[in-house]
C-alpha cells in the first residue's frame, strides 16, 4: 500500500491513514505575503498553468496546507490528481509507486527533499518530470529547504528542478499568526479574542502546525466544558496538557 492520494472518484479515500485536511483550502489560506504564490497555485489547479512548479519555505508556513489546496481544488473541477507526502513513502519502492501517473494531470510531491541521496527516487522522479512535461502534465514539487541547497545527487534531475518556476512561502510573523488563529477559530463557531489570540503565542509552540494541533484541543475543551475562550480556560487547558 502507497501513501498517496488518489483524487477519484472519493478525494478523502486514502492509503496508509494520509488524509487531505479538510480546512486546506484557498480560502482559509493565509496570503499577506504570498499573493503571487497563490495566485499561481489557484491557476495550477485550474488547469490555467501547466508547466512544473516549486514552492519551498520553512517548517510551518503553511507548505503542506497550500499544496493540498491545490489538489482539492483541481479534484473540484473535475482534474486528475495525486498528492504523495513524500517523508511517508520514501521508504518504498520507487518504481512501483511511480509507475503509470503519466495519464495525471496533476501530482504534487510534498517534502520533495527527504528523497535527496535516494539514487532510485531520483532517476524515478527524473523519468517522470519529463513524462509528464512531455504529456502536457503539471508536476508541483514542496520542500521545506532552499532549492539552492537541495541535496539532490542526480545532476540531470537538480537542475530541472532548479529550472521550474520557484515561488517561496513566506512564514507568518507574530501579528499574522494571531490573526490566522483567530480566522481558524472563528471557522468553527469560536469567539478568540485578541488578548487570548496573545496569550496562546507567548506560551505555546509559535509553529503554526503546533497551533493548529492546540486550537484543535481547545475547541474540544471549549465544547466539552461549555466555555468561552478565555485566558484563564485557556490558561488551565494549558496546565491540563502539560504546555505550561
Amino acid at each position: 500500500m502507497v501513501a498517496e492520494v488518489s483524487l477519484s472518484p472519493s478525494p478523502m479515500q486514502l492509503s496508509l491513514g494520509v488524509s487531505l485536511r479538510d480546512e486546506a483550502t484557498f480560502a482559509n489560506f493565509y496570503s499577506e505575503d504570498n499573493g503571487l504564490a497563490l495566485s499561481v497555485m489557484r491557476a495550477i489547479a485550474s488547469g490555467d498553468e501547466r508547466s512544473h512548479h516549486v514552492i519551498w519555505g520553512a517548517s510551518g508556513c503553511g507548505l503542506t496546507h497550500l499544496m493540498q489546496a491545490v489538489c482539492l481544488q483541481a479534484h473540484e473541477v473535475g482534474r486528475s490528481v495525486k498528492y504523495f507526502p513524500m517523508a511517508d513513502i520514501v521508504d518504498k519502492t520507487a518504481k512501483d509507486i511511480l509507475a503509470g501517473l503519466d495519464t495525471t494531470e496533476l501530482i504534487c510531491l510534498d517534502n520533495i527533499e527527504v528523497i535527496s541521496g535516494q539514487r532510485s527516487w531520483e532517476v524515478e522522479i527524473f523519468h517522470l518530470f519529463n513524462r509528464l512535461r512531455d504529456a502536457g502534465h503539471t508536476l508541483l514539487m514542496g520542500m521545506h529547504t532552499s532549492p539552492a541547497e537541495l541535496g539532490i545527487e542526480l545532476p540531470d534531475l537538480k537542475s530541472r528542478i532548479l529550472g521550474c518556476p520557484i515561488y517561496r512561502i513566506e512564514s507568518l510573523n507574530d501579528e499574522q499568526k494571531q490573526k490566522v488563529l483567530i480566522m481558524r477559530a472563528d471557522a468553527r463557531g469560536l469567539k478568540m479574542p485578541i488578548d487570548v489570540a496573545k496569550y496562546i503565542l507567548n506560551h505555546a509552540s509559535r509553529d503554526m502546525n503546533d497551533l493548529f494541533k492546540l486550537l484543535n484541543q481547545l475547541d474540544d475543551a471549549s465544547m466539552q466544558q461549555q466555555r468561552k475562550l478565555t485566558i484563564p480556560f485557556v490558561k488551565q487547558a494549558f496546565e491540563n496538557n502539560g504546555t505550561c
